[in-house]
């Protein structure tokens, strides 16, 4: 009997330990699975909140951001390509009544690697994003050139996401499902204000125009997927300055311009920094044709070639615009 039981109680030992080894190693299996599942969220949810912030740069008509296109071929920050149409003019002069209004479409696309866990895989997150802003202002005249302009500004903005890639990657490699992978949208709407000195001074010679602006637009989540639910706060102060000068050159029989641009703008509020820098700059020259007496509706049309830049970031763009 001693024997038996000598050769039993060592078996039984072992068995005991195995037990508690699978256990352990199941409860260490489903740890990392959930640390792994809270890193990704932790990063998509702060990519998500990036993205509001985006929306932000684009909500007014300014040309640093009009066009911009950011990569960053380090790897570390996301791409970003942001393309927005935009302007505002008075009625008239006898009936200063201002408008204005900008609609931009941006594509963020964040990518995370092996920094989530031990992953080694790289998953497209892209977020597509359209954005609507209006403002209505009257100008208030200091001088014959210089003019006070408070504008009251409403803005509606919706994000998707097409992350189906990602959703059935971490479904189905991962056994990870993320709510706002499969349902990932974002609606989100602001209303806020802007107040503008707007210089204009047009002689035969040469037409100067600057602008001086500080716009104050918050922006909320409304009926979005719970994980990008949030606030942002919308803030930027720019001034602008163009100048146009004859040329001894035609198109089409029509007199030409040269046209020469300056702007600058400093983010403000949750704007700034978020995308590695306070600020953009930009300078621009181009052509511009007069066809005021061909056609009344577009009175000038402007082809404008601009550099722009800020804190590690560089970039040219090419823009056509035309005035009424």
């Amino acid at each position: 009997m001693t024997t038996q039981q000598d050769l039993r109680q060592p078996k039984s030992q072992y068995g005991y330990l195995g037990i508690l080894l699978a256990l352990w190693g199941m409860l260490s299996f489903s740890n990392a699975q959930a640390q792994y599942s809270d890193a990704v969220t932790s990063f998509l949810k702060k990519r998500t909140d990036a993205f509001m912030v985006v929306t932000g740069y684009s909500l007014t008509p300014d040309v640093t951001t009009g066009s911009l296109s950011i990569t960053d071929r380090g790897g570390d920050n996301p791409n970003l390509q942001m393309v927005s149409l935009g302007g505002g003019d008075r009625i008239s002069e006898s009936f200063p009544l201002y408008l204005e209004g900008t609609l931009a479409v941006n594509r963020y696309n964040p990518t995370f690697t092996d920094g989530i866990g031990n992953s080694a895989a790289t998953i497209p997150v892209h977020w597509n994003g359209i954005t609507g802003t209006g403002g209505v202002g009257w100008d208030f005249p200091i001088t014959n050139e210089l003019r006070f302009r408070p504008i009251a500004n409403v803005m509606l903005g919706h994000v998707e996401s097409d992350l189906s890639l990602a959703a059935r990657y971490l479904n189905n490699q991962k056994s990870i499902n993320l709510q706002f992978l499969n349902n990932g949208r974002m609606n989100a709407y602001g209303a806020g204000g802007s107040v503008m000195l707007d210089y204009e001074d047009y002689k035969p010679e040469r037409d100067i125009d600057v602008e001086l602006r500080y716009t104050n637009i918050p922006i909320n989540t409304f009926d979005s997927s719970t994980a990008v639910q949030g606030a942002a706060d919308s803030q930027s102060a720019s001034i602008w300055a163009r100048c146009r000068v004859p040329i001894p050159l035609t198109f089409f029989s029509l007199p030409m311009r040269s046209v020469y641009e300056l702007a600058h703008t400093e983010f403000l509020g949750d704007l700034r920094g978020a995308l590695g820098f306070n600020s953009l700059s930009s300078v621009g020259a181009g052509l511009e044709v007069d066809r005021k007496e061909s056609n009344p509706i577009f009175s000038r049309v402007r082809l404008v070639l601009r550099y722009q830049f800020g804190q590690n970031v560089r970039g040219t763009s090419l823009s056509l615009a035309a005035s009424f």
